[in-house]
């Protein structure tokens, strides 16, 4: 199998027999006009479990596999991934109408063969099985580097906060290695009275023959079956956010129902691809934090659509992660107006003599501390967390600005809603080792990396400016003490993007046009704040 899809790749087609074997690939022909955007609605039941001969080599049964590719015209909006799931939430009702969904994205794999009994034990506890909507995984990966380069699997949010989210019963729906209840997720509210089972007959309702299912479930993933019905607004994903995950989940808790959160000890459930270059990293993140953004201004806000509904400290919860990108401009204002000062001899913060002095110096030494403990108490190294410092730097900075940035505007409408941002996570091999050994990949121009490097210039005129001009003035340590460490921290967390600018030569450097425009920004900065 796995030399056959090989083959396939490298030649990008599929061979004529293979094709001739299913007739659902026949479908897609390009002498029938048929492409990715434009095409009817195409099913086929590869494995049908009900027959006598679907079993493996060992004799065991197969389940049934049903392949799907729903209608898309270009007339009709297709809803991304929300509307695909809801085309094989209506297909699956047909197929096989199980009480119990999973979903998984197509970059992940089952790594653990007792994940379903594990959930099924949640989903039938005699005390309070009947109330969950939803059991979810966390989201790792199987390609993430000793330190976590890119703070793709970050252990505080997966042992820490969403853990106490699920202690509130509303643990988030993350989009993936997540086990639905059907009756929640297609809109049902929770009620005692009916003990959790509904009036939703579960399994297939009749006999029919595996041709008659195929019709049947065409039907039901064309474009026009949603039309007039509440599919994306009562029933099924919400459209209209580019997380519909996180608003789902939210609108299932609304309606009653509680969710688990599952960390199994033994091992990951559920293993996935996680990014290997910063810029899908960030891209990925400017994506998220859009949409959470955009949750956050919308009627679905937690703290209205929640109120009364969800328990405060859930509702708060929440908020911490809708409210990611309106982190971006704070921190941008000790990222860039600290070192800015510092140049200029402009104080910000108490002397280091002065009593004032001490609450800052706490605030700034106990949130690290109690962050490093943590993290390292669930599991990180002292680099992986220091990692992790510069990555949410970097996002904070860049990603979360432009999520600002787009959501406002698209509020106020001054610009129209942008697509999915798919992140491809195929690389070269050349990328794929620098990963393995924990070297950033830049290697773009884009303005994204063109921000991220202004900023570091701007901190190291800082830095060095503020010594040069402060070190020897008697006092003058003292008296910008806290912009000097600020600076010197900062400076410490963008050592990568110094060397990338400054000192690298491989394919995965800062380009020499962005190390031009990151001085020109950041020199014409420092002369504008002289003024």
């Amino acid at each position: 199998m796995k030399s056959r899809i090989e083959t396939m790749a490298e030649k990008g087609s599929v061979p004529p027999e293979t094709r001739s074997q299913h007739k659902g690939f026949l479908q897609w022909s390009h002498h029938n006009n048929v492409t990715k955007r434009n095409h009817q609605s195409i099913v086929e039941i590869v494995i049908d479990g009900r027959e006598e001969d679907a079993v493996d080599e060992d004799g065991d049964r197969l389940p049934t596999l049903v392949y799907v590719a729903r209608e898309k015209r270009p007339q009709f909006h297709h809803n991304f991934k929300a509307g695909a799931m809801n085309a094989l939430i209506r297909a699956s009702t047909e197929m096989s109408n199980g009480a119990v969904i999973l979903n998984l994205d197509c970059d992940m794999f089952s790594n653990d063969p007792d994940a379903i009994r594990d959930a099924l034990c949640f989903f039938l506890d005699e005390q309070s099985g009947h109330r969950i909507a939803f059991v979810q995984h966390p989201q790792q990966y199987f390609n993430v580097t000793k330190n976590d380069l890119y703070g793709n699997s970050p252990l505080q949010t997966d042992k820490v906060e969403l853990a106490g989210m699920g202690g509130y019963g509303a643990a988030l729906y993350i989009g993936t290695g997540c086990f639905h209840r059907r009756e929640a997720l297609c809109g049902n509210k929770y009620s005692s009275k009916v003990d959790g089972q509904g009036s939703m007959n579960w399994g297939r309702s009749s006999q029919k023959t595996a041709n008659e299912l195929e019709e049947a479930s065409k039907v039901l993933v064309s474009c026009s079956y949603e039309e007039g019905t509440q599919w994306g607004k009562e029933i099924g994903l919400v459209y209209g956010c580019p997380v519909e995950d996180v608003v789902t989940g939210m609108k299932i808790q609304c309606n009653g129902w509680k969710s688990i959160y599952y960390r199994p000890q033994k091992e990951a459930a559920f293993l996935g691809v996680a990014p290997n270059t910063l810029e899908i990293s960030l891209i990925q993140h400017k994506r998220w934090a859009e949409g959470l953004f955009q949750i956050f201004l919308s009627s679905y806000c937690p703290l209205v659509y929640g109120h009364k509904r969800l328990p405060l400290g859930a509702q708060l919860g929440y908020c911490t992660y809708l409210l990611w990108a309106a982190t971006a401009f704070p921190t941008l204002c000790y990222l860039v107006l600290a070192p800015l000062c510092l140049l200029q001899g402009i104080p910000l913060f108490p002397q280091v003599s002065s009593p004032w002095f001490i609450p800052f110096a706490y605030v700034y030494g106990a949130r690290t501390i109690y962050s490093l403990v943590e993290g390292l108490m669930c599991g990180y190294t002292v680099k992986g967390w220091w990692n992790l410092q510069r990555v949410v730097l970097l996002r904070r900075s860049s990603s979360y600005v432009f999520s600002f940035v787009d959501t406002v505007a698209k509020q106020l409408g001054l610009s129209k809603a942008s697509g999915f941002a798919v992140t491809a996570k195929v690389v070269t091999e050349d990328v794929r080792r620098r990963y393995e050994e924990e070297v950033m990949e830049f290697g773009s121009s884009s303005t994204t990396f063109i921000i991220v490097a202004t900023v570091a210039m701007v901190n190291l005129f800082g830095l060095v400016g503020g010594i040069g001009k402060w070190w020897w003035v008697d006092g003058g340590m003292s008296l910008m003490g806290l912009q000097f460490g600020l600076c010197s921290v900062v400076v410490g967390l963008n050592l990568p993007v110094y060397v990338a600018l400054f000192f690298r030569r491989d394919d995965g450097c800062l380009p020499v046009d962005v190390m031009f425009k990151a001085v020109g920004l950041a020199s014409l900065a420092a002369c504008l704040m002289a003024i």
